[in-house]
């Protein structure tokens, strides 16, 4: 497997060895120290916990909602019996996780993003365009599936589902194409739905795959990413302590967008209402660690084609109180309706 990131990249000769993007960097920013307690909030197949556990002699709480990454984990868990737990849960409640595993508070953690190449590359959970299997995309097996929305939701509301979430701008067309064939038939596998995509969107060789848009929006909508990235960012900023380290790998721009607002706003103190003046400023609670984001070499591009949308993103935890998790909601971008652009 080839790491996490959108869109897909075939190997040759099927599958290569798991790469966790950006590991290098990941580990420099996370500066984990002996003694210390970190969460890999997205742990997939634990290829930051492995190098963060390799790096000092501290303990990781890994945590995924992916059932098939807890099944995967138990030879991590021997090597480290004592140093790394891995528990079956949301990131967006990882200050919560920490805390019945004995840690309220954290010297770092990590996150990355998006869809795993695990998931990718296991057909039959319908994250891969390229690969036969029921349009699923359920990270965690429960609710509703990609099938679910594709065949139910209103041509509008599809629509701008696929634009909002996929910032593809032949969404009004695909939905359209979409509602057409499942008036036939229920559109119920990944390469059914990739095909009636690639009838109406087309792209020049070299270019991503047609349907590696919609197939993000269905993903990030059936999964609640945007939602669950920005409540596990406020979680980050309540569990962890002064000097403590977070650490974000994003994939597509809705992501890193959301961890670029959230920093910045982190970085710098809390401005008051201009109706109350008075009302005392709150100071910085995070300090930038990397300024901007950081990109992968092109050495690992290489390597690991998956890897060339990844940013990472890196802070501090200052010495004051996490901020009020009102303003969270703010972090998810007013992305723009399609009826706007007609």
């Amino acid at each position: 497997m080839a790491g996490r990131g959108d869109p897909e990249t075939e190997t040759a000769g099927g599958p290569a060895r798991h790469l966790p993007v950006m590991l290098r960097e990941v580990v420099a920013h996370l500066a984990p120290k002996d003694d210390a307690t970190y969460v890999d909030g997205t742990f997939g197949a634990g290829g930051y916990s492995r190098a963060i556990l390799e790096a000092a002699r501290c303990r990781v709480i890994g945590i995924d909602r992916d059932p098939t990454a807890i099944a995967g984990a138990g030879g991590l868990v021997l090597a480290w019996p004592e140093r790394l737990v891995v528990v079956e849960d949301e990131f967006a409640h990882l200050d919560q996780v920490a805390a019945m595993q004995g840690a309220p508070q954290v010297d770092g953690v990590v996150l990355d993003i998006g869809v795993s190449s695990m998931q990718l590359d296991q057909g039959e959970r319908g994250f891969s365009f390229r690969r036969e299997g029921p349009l699923d995309m359920r990270m965690a097996r429960s609710g509703l599936s990609a099938a679910d929305l594709v065949n139910a939701l209103p041509e509008a509301e599809l629509a701008n589902l696929i634009y909002r979430f996929g910032e593809e701008r032949q969404s009004r067309n695909i939905a359209r194409a979409i509602v057409k064939a499942r008036a036939d038939a229920p559109v119920t596998t990944t390469l059914r739905l990739a095909e009636i995509v690639a009838g109406v969107v087309w792209a020049k060789p070299h270019e991503p795959h047609p349907a590696t848009r919609t197939f993000q929006a269905l993903r990030i909508a059936v999964n609640d990413e945007l939602g669950q990235l920005a409540r596990a960012l406020g979680a980050a900023e309540r569990v962890l302590k002064p000097g403590g380290r977070l650490v974000v790998v994003t994939f597509h721009s809705l992501e890193d967008r959301i961890v670029k607002n959230f920093l910045n706003a982190r970085a710098k103190p809390a401005a008051g209402s201009r109706h109350l003046p008075a009302v005392k400023q709150e100071p910085p609670s995070f300090r930038l660690v990397a300024r901007g984001a950081v990109e992968p070499s092109e050495a690992e591009i290489a390597a690991n084609p998956r890897a060339r949308s990844a940013k990472l993103r890196a802070a501090e935890r200052l010495d004051v109180p996490a901020r009020d998790i009102a303003d969270l909601a703010a972090l998810l971008p007013p992305l723009p309706d399609p009826d706007a652009r007609r």
